[in-house]
C-alpha cells in the first residue's frame, strides 16, 4: 500500500467551467481520483480562451490558466446536445461516485442531469452544484464570475485608497476560496455514503463560502454597526501596516507592526535613528495619527536597502516583513517554494514543458503530485470510450461521425 495514492478508486465527473471547480476537481485528480472532464468543441471549458498562452499564440490546448488548473484530468469532449451524447452522460454517471458541476440552475435539469434523475441512474450517486448564488433564492440564476462575486461578497469595498473609488482585485477572489469548501463538502458525502449507502446532493453557493473571509467586516458591523471601507495600505490596528519601496527598480516589501514590542524590535533593527524616539512615535495611537509621516520615514530607510535585505534583518528581529514577489520571483528565487517543490514541470503534447501547482497540503503517508499534464481538448474519448465505458470500435467511430464526440 505503501505509495498508494488516498482517493485511488474514486470516480468523478468534472462538469465545471473556469476556476473554482476545475481547482478543487484537480486537486482529488491529483490525490488519486480518476476524474473525466466534460467539454466540447462548440463551447470548451472557460479557461482554455483565457490569457496567457503559450508563446502568445491563441488555442483551445495552449492557456497557462487551463494547464495549470487541470492536471491529472482525462478530457472527454461530449454534445451533450445531441441525444446520444446524453446517453453517454448518463453511462458515465453509472461509472461515477461523484458528478461535480458548475452551470446555471437549470441546465443539468434541462438535459436531464439533474440530482433526481441521476439517482434512478445510480441511487448513490453524489452529486455537487456549485453557482454563484446557490440552486435557491431570488438571484438563484443570476450569471456571474469572480469578479461580480468578489464586488456581491464586499471584497470590492474594502480595496482601493480611501479617497478614490473601490477597485476590487486584477483576480478572481472567490474563485480561489471556494476550491477548499468544495473538497470537503465532498469527502464529508463520501463519509456519509460508506456509513449509510446514500448518495447526497450538495448546494454550493460561491457568494457564500466568500463572505467567510469578510468575517472581521461582519463582525465589527454586527458588534460596532461600523462599516469598514478601502483604506489602502492601513490597518484599524497596526502602523506602521504598508508596502514600501525598497532599493532597485519595482522592489516592495510589506511591513507589518501591531505591537509597542515589536516596534521597539524594528526601531533596534534599524538602528534606532532619530526620529524613532519623537513622542509623536512613542505608543500605537502615537503612530496611528501621525502614520502619514511614519510612512515616509520608513520609507527613506527600506529605499535604501534591497527588499531581500529589508525581510532577512527585520525577520530575524521579531517583524513580519515580506518580499513583494512578483511570477519571476516565485517560480525561480523563492528558495521556500522550491524545497518544498511547490512547482512541477510537465510535458504538455502541444505546448512542451509548462509548469503545475502542487496542492498547499501534503500527507505524511501517500504522495499528492500530478500524474501527468492537464489534457488538450478531447484527448481521452477513445480511451474513455473504449476502456471505461466498454464501446466497440464501430460504436466509438459511429459517434465520432455523428458528432456526438468532437
Amino acid at each position: 500500500m505503501e505509495g498508494r495514492r488516498p482517493l485511488e478508486g474514486l470516480k468523478i465527473i468534472d462538469f465545471t467551467w473556469l476556476i473554482s471547480g476545475p481547482v478543487a476537481c484537480k486537486f482529488l485528480a491529483d490525490y488519486g481520483a480518476e476524474v473525466i472532464k466534460v467539454e466540447s468543441h462548440s463551447i470548451p471549458e472557460g479557461t482554455r480562451l483565457i490569457t496567457p498562452f503559450k508563446d502568445n499564440i491563441a488555442g483551445v490546448n495552449r492557456s497557462a490558466m487551463f494547464t495549470n488548473y487541470n492536471s491529472s484530468k482525462y478530457s472527454l469532449s461530449l454534445n451533450l446536445n445531441h441525444p446520444k451524447g446524453l446517453e453517454i452522460a448518463k453511462r458515465l454517471v453509472a461509472w461515477a461516485d461523484v458528478v461535480v458541476e458548475s452551470f446555471r440552475p437549470g441546465v443539468m435539469k434541462r438535459w436531464g442531469l439533474d440530482y433526481e434523475e441521476l439517482k434512478k441512474i445510480k441511487p448513490d450517486i453524489i452529486m455537487l452544484s456549485m453557482t454563484t448564488q446557490g440552486q435557491t433564492g431570488p438571484f438563484n440564476r443570476q450569471p456571474g464570475v469572480g469578479t461580480h462575486l468578489q464586488a456581491l461578497a464586499g471584497i470590492t469595498h474594502l480595496t482601493g485608497w480611501p479617497d478614490r473609488e473601490p477597485v476590487g482585485t486584477p483576480i478572481p477572489y472567490p474563485d480561489f476560496i471556494s476550491p477548499w469548501y468544495i473538497i470537503v463538502a465532498i469527502m464529508a458525502a463520501l463519509d456519509y455514503r460508506c456509513r449509510t449507502g446514500q448518495g447526497l446532493c450538495i448546494d454550493v453557493s460561491q457568494l457564500e463560502t466568500s463572505l467567510h473571509f469578510m468575517a472581521p467586516c461582519l463582525l465589527d458591523y454586527m458588534v460596532n454597526g461600523r462599516i469598514q471601507s478601502h483604506m489602502g495600505n492601513q490597518h484599524p490596528y497596526a502602523a506602521p501596516h504598508g508596502v514600501y519601496r525598497c532599493r532597485g527598480d519595482e522592489r516592495w516589501c510589506a511591513i507589518v507592526i501591531f505591537t509597542d514590542d515589536e516596534w521597539h524590535s524594528f526601531c533596534e533593527a534599524i538602528g534606532s535613528p532619530g526620529w524613532t524616539e519623537e513622542p509623536r512615535f512613542a505608543t500605537f495611537l502615537d503612530r496611528k495619527e501621525n502614520e502619514s509621516e511614519l510612512n515616509l520615514l520608513v520609507e527613506e530607510w527600506t529605499s535604501t536597502h534591497t527588499a531581500e535585505e529589508v525581510m532577512d534583518l527585520l525577520q530575524a528581529a521579531g517583524v513580519a516583513v515580506g518580499v513583494v514577489q512578483n511570477g519571476q520571483d516565485i517560480l525561480e528565487r523563492d528558495s521556500q517554494l522550491q524545497h518544498r517543490q511547490h512547482f512541477r514541470v510537465f510535458e504538455h503534447p502541444e505546448t512542451g514543458q509548462h509548469v503545475t501547482e502542487v496542492a498547499p497540503y501534503r500527507l505524511s503517508l501517500t504522495p499528492g503530485d500530478p500524474k501527468w499534464a492537464a489534457p488538450c481538448l478531447g484527448e481521452h474519448n477513445e480511451y474513455v470510450g473504449t476502456q471505461i465505458l466498454g464501446m466497440s470500435d464501430e460504436e466509438f467511430v459511429q459517434l465520432l461521425s455523428d458528432g456526438v464526440l468532437y
